[in-house]
């Protein structure tokens, strides 16, 4: 029923590459830092950096908290050293306690996961002004439009090489890419606390969000995207006004208009 289904293109890979080379190896840059989490996109952002600029111009960083399961740890290590990358290991429980022991009142968990995810982007920026890389982030499309990804953390980057593939393009340029399968078949999952998983959270599938993401980028109305894919409105509706909610953390903070030039406003540049 569906004709609301995003297709790789089939430039897809020479355009990264070709960005992440003007990018990350311009204007005095030596590479760029990626955390590695042991999902698909990390993953395959690791190896699209490799591919395009070197593996001595990548430095794959890995973050665990106390929850981070050991096996996948070391499986991550071993993907690293398959490419040839520079790697490094940093437990991120001491930074967490601190900051427990400053704010014990805090114990929404989605709040401390979001503690989780801005103390690694601290980190990851740490490394990469002392190395002179960027900070390339891996958030896909999918992510960016529903707002799923935690603002000043995973979301503070300077790069994102795969920021406009939606997830279901993702998996088929891993596949293409042929990367481990341990890593194409695990469930998407933030980290944010232990067994969350990204489809869950969200109520709905990355296979369905794309179409109603796809369709919404095609300019469609609400009815025609239920009517294309076969997806109940309701739940159309539901993302749609998830993207509209969430679109503060696609833009920069808002500043009051009080110059002749505007940062954000008139002034772009």
């Amino acid at each position: 029923m569906t004709r609301l289904v995003p297709r790789l293109p089939p430039h897809a890979v020479p355009t990264i590459h070709q960005f992440l080379r003007a990018h990350a190896l311009a204007d005095g840059a030596e590479g760029v830092v990626i955390g590695l989490s042991g999902g698909i996109d990390s993953a395959l952002v690791a190896r699209l950096a490799r591919d395009a600029l070197g593996p001595e111009h990548v430095l794959g960083v890995l973050l665990p908290d106390v929850g981070f399961p050991a096996a996948l740890l070391s499986e991550t290590e071993e993907y690293a050293r398959s490419l040839g990358i520079a790697h490094r290991t940093i437990p991120i429980d001491a930074l967490v306690r601190t900051f427990a022991s400053l704010l014990p009142e805090v114990q929404d968990r989605v709040t401390l996961g979001n503690v989780l995810a801005r103390v690694r982007m601290v980190l990851s920026y740490s490394l990469a002004r002392e190395t002179h890389r960027l900070v390339a982030g891996t958030g896909n499309k999918s992510e960016l439009l529903l707002g799923y990804f935690t603002k000043y953390g995973d979301g503070g980057v300077d790069l994102l090489p795969i920021g406009d593939l939606y997830k279901t393009e993702v998996r088929a340029l891993a596949a293409e890419l042929d990367l481990p399968r341990a890593v194409r078949e695990r469930p998407p999952s933030a980290g944010l606390w232990e067994g969350q998983t990204d489809e869950e959270e969200l109520g709905i599938s990355y296979a369905e969000v794309d179409q109603i993401l796809y369709g919404l980028e095609q300019l469609r109305s609400p009815e025609e995207i239920a009517r294309e894919t076969g997806i109940a409105l309701g739940r159309v509706q539901e993302v749609l006004a998830r993207v509209d909610r969430n679109r503060h953390k696609r833009r920069p903070p808002p500043i009051p208009k009080v110059g002749l030039r505007t940062i954000g406003l008139d002034w772009r540049d």
